[in-house]
């Protein structure tokens, strides 16, 4: 109690804070109590001021249920934009076909505008100075393209071929696979996935470009060369819209990037938009080709689009796992380049696989089938290499320290050699030396 009084004296008397010295030079151990009791008594003076106005304060409803969940819809739609409106285009066309069929004029707005303006972007955004470093990594860079044009579409088919043999699946979604598996790289998927893994990030742009840039040729090749030339294709009219729809537009956007830098800075500065045109545009040519489809109708029922999509996951996880154990045995020591090759092995544009399945069997009743198996295929590739970057980049980050440690020795090792030499190329002159001084003697 005379404590307490005396605190409570102190914080509303001024005339003590002047005779505090003096009490304390005079009997400190008390005054060291008088402290520390006088510090507790502040600090909970204070904790009772500012917990006080806690006690009035309510605490924020919680926000409803409405707003939860159309938070989470924005956060699900901004992650996955192009699947979320390919599924309405897809609905929107079962519901009402004649519209996108017909009195949109597909043969003008999806066929031509769309597509032309598709491929001026691409133009403008393939890399071409990245072309003078494919000598870099000359080898690897010739194994993912072979691989992805080659072996995956292989593999594919034959697949394919074995389902349609024994009935399990229509002929427009076994054929659609194979159009999948004969398509080139993505550009910004790889890349992300690549950077996220740790991988060599310069093969990535220079693949991903020199890729897009072949499989505007090489992908109708393959695609025809595997399915045939059907009854309904024209091969010269086929090549020559191909001219006209892809070549040239990606000319005319290679142009706009070299000679026409107030082009290229617009187009870089409004980047974004540019980009949610393009996904526009892409989701507009896959809602006209499944509304010709449905209207035409199909020889496929929902049960074999289930079972395709089943197949899809397959083959992509077969291709990848093969692509893997291939790029450990082939680039033992490249462990960055074994995390890019993984992705660039097996990835699929839709950007460029969509307009090319369109301009090929633009006046195929089928085209919507065609396309379905790479609207699978792009997504599952996009989740599957999301779920394996962070083991992949540990496994990078360890290979790289194992190498780091193994040159490390090698290089101990040498300098013990080199020191060995010395000692012995030493000892071996000193010998001769004393030898020589024998014979003279």
């Amino acid at each position: 109690m005379p404590f307490g009084l005396s605190v409570h004296y102190h914080e509303s008397s001024p005339k003590n804070d002047t005779e505090e010295p003096t009490s304390k030079a005079e009997n400190p151990t008390p005054s060291k109590s008088y402290g520390t009791i006088e510090a507790a008594a502040e600090a909970g003076g204070a904790s009772q001021q500012v917990s006080q106005p806690e006690t009035d304060v309510t605490p924020a409803p919680p926000a409803p249920l409405y707003k939860c969940i159309w938070k989470g819809w924005c956060s699900f739609y901004n992650k996955n934009s192009f699947l979320v409106l390919v599924v309405f285009a897809i609905l929107i066309a079962y519901a009402y076909p004649p519209l996108g069929a017909e009195y949109l004029r597909p043969d003008i707005t999806a066929t031509w505008i769309a597509v032309l303006f598709i491929f001026v972007l691409a133009g403008m955004g393939i890399k071409t100075e990245e072309f003078a470093k494919a000598f870099q990594r000359f080898y690897f860079n010739v194994f993912l393209q072979v691989f992805n044009f080659g072996v995956v579409s292989a593999i594919v088919y034959g697949f394919s071929r074995f389902m349609l043999y024994v009935n399990a699946l229509p002929q427009s979604l076994a054929d659609g696979m194979t159009i999948c598996a004969s398509l080139p790289i993505t550009v910004n998927m790889v890349l992300v996935l690549t950077k996220s893994a740790g991988g060599d990030e310069a093969s990535a742009i220079f693949n991903a470009a020199f890729g897009n840039l072949v499989g505007v040729f090489l992908s109708p090749a393959l695609i025809l060369g595997y399915l045939g030339v059907k009854g309904e294709i024209d091969l010269g009219d086929v090549f020559f819209k191909l001219g006209l729809r892809v070549v040239l537009p990606i000319a005319v956007g290679q142009f706009l990037q070299k000679f026409v830098p107030p082009a290229k800075e617009f187009v870089k500065r409004y980047k974004k938009y540019f980009k949610e045109a393009q996904e526009y545009c892409l989701v507009f040519i896959v809602y006209t080709v499944f509304c010709k489809t449905f209207e035409n109708g199909s020889d496929a029922s929902a049960g074999d689009v289930f079972l395709m999509i089943a197949l899809q996951f397959l083959m992509l996880g077969f291709v990848m796992i093969l692509a893997w154990f291939s790029l450990r045995m082939l680039f033992r020591k490249e462990p960055t380049l074994q995390a890019m090759g993984l992705f660039g092995c097996t990835h699929k544009t839709v950007a460029m696989g969509v307009p090319l399945i369109n301009a090929i069997y633009e006046d195929n009743p089928f085209v919507g089938l065609y396309t379905l198996p790479l609207l699978i295929w792009h997504p599952m590739q996009l989740v599957l290499g999301t779920a394996v970057a962070p083991h992949v980049a540990a496994y990078v980050q360890k290979k790289q320290e194992l190498l780091a440690k193994e040159k490390e020795e090698h290089e101990k090792r040498d300098t013990e050699d080199t020191i060995k030499t010395m000692e012995m190329g030493a000892s071996i002159d000193v010998q001769n030396m004393t030898e020589h001084d024998n014979s003279q003697h």
